[in-house]
């Protein structure tokens, strides 16, 4: 009489399987969460450049400086969008300078 033959994985097979997963996501994890805070660096960055374009812009057109982003928003130069992002990266305008937190 022939034995059946299980197949299937064993314990110790999941075992190490799970093992290496952990492992890969303990190396994995940390790069990422740099990757997200230098993304939201660079885009900190990039809405500054945007708003100081925007302050020059201003300038140039209406011989005098904006005091603030509203200003800038309400002669149609920021989107209310673009005010709401500014603001949550804390950037101002401190004498024709867009200046970020």
């Amino acid at each position: 009489m022939k034995a059946k033959i299980k197949k299937g994985f064993t314990l110790i097979e999941m075992t190490i399987v799970l093992f290496i997963i952990s492992l890969l996501i303990l190396i994995i994890l940390p790069n990422v969460t740099s990757q997200k805070k230098n993304a939201r660096h660079i885009q900190g960055d990039a809405m500054t450049q945007v708003v100081q374009t925007q302050v020059d812009l201003y300038e140039n057109e209406y011989n005098e400086l904006p005091k603030s982003l509203d200003e800038l928003q309400d002669k149609g130069y920021l989107s209310d969008k673009q005010v709401q992002q500014a603001n949550r990266n804390g950037i101002k305008i401190n004498d024709g300078h867009a200046v970020g937190s």
